[in-house]
């Protein structure tokens, strides 16, 4: 390597190593004034240090200040006015629920979003076999009836499930437990290839089969108006699911590394 070679190298590799360590800065700046705010040290409607001052007391720079003040004006948790400085949002200790794709992507996760839908789904099923039209019963069918379609493919089938779901929150006429169903859209329903894994066709059809079956319980009561029926089917549907999940899970922890099987 020639030595311009060589110098233009070592030039890009600390320019890189210096956007890395700043990206840290920023972020260890940023979860600080956020912790700050949330605790209420930083109360809402007080004024933010000047950027000069937030860099000195820290002592970083004042791109990493700009940064970390940037991702809180972003979250809504600071306002800027011209001329006075940036304040803390009086909306600022409120922090939206959130779940994001990359949280749901191990088991371990999936379970721990299980046992909230136990909760949820057992009590939405009741209301629903309470509330439900006649337009509700055919958009749950119509529902059921695409996962049964569409059986083959684990992908169609997480969104026939959630669809199926969906349409149930909106049979209990309250608008939050469709948002909140809509919200969760297809981490509600993990795909069966994570419980599953390289497992052969049979056992996914076994699968499938079985889910459907429980399905179909939960539709007959809320057909038949049966309140009690629906919770039960519900809650019954969720824990086969909730067992399932942990049974691969512990299986899984069992086997020597290197033999685990893929996802």
């Amino acid at each position: 390597m020639t030595s311009r070679r060589k110098a233009s190298a070592e030039a890009s590799s600390s320019g890189t190593e210096e956007t890395v360590r700043s990206g840290s800065l920023t972020d260890e700046l940023f979860a600080k004034l956020e912790a700050e705010i949330r605790s209420g040290a930083l109360a809402a409607g007080s004024r933010l240090p000047s950027q000069k001052e937030i860099a000195l007391s820290e002592n970083v720079s004042r791109t990493v200040v700009r940064e970390a003040v940037a991702r809180l004006a972003a979250q809504g948790m600071t306002v800027s006015r011209q001329g006075a400085g940036v304040f803390v949002a009086e909306t600022a200790e409120y922090r939206a629920f959130q779940i994001s794709p990359g949280e749901v992507q191990e088991l371990a996760d999936v379970i721990k979003l299980l046992e909230i839908r136990m909760a949820v789904e057992t009590e939405m099923a009741g209301l629903a076999a309470a509330r439900r039209t006649t337009a509700d019963i055919g958009a749950i069918q119509d529902a059921l009836a695409e996962m049964v379609a569409v059986g083959g493919d684990p992908i169609a089938s997480a969104n026939a499930d959630a669809a199926f779901h969906l349409a149930i929150a909106r049979a209990t006429q309250n608008e939050y437990y469709a948002r909140f169903v809509e919200f969760l859209g297809l981490r509600l329903v993990p795909s069966r290839t994570l419980y599953l894994g390289d497992k052969p066709d049979e056992a996914h059809q076994a699968y499938a089969a079985k889910v459907l079956a429980e399905h179909e319980a939960i539709v007959d009561a809320i057909i038949r108006m049966d309140s009690p029926r629906a919770r039960e089917a519900a809650r019954q549907h969720m824990h086969e699911s909730l067992t399932r999940h942990s049974t691969r899970s512990a299986s899984l922890r069992t086997k020597p590394p290197g033999k685990l099987a893929a996802h």
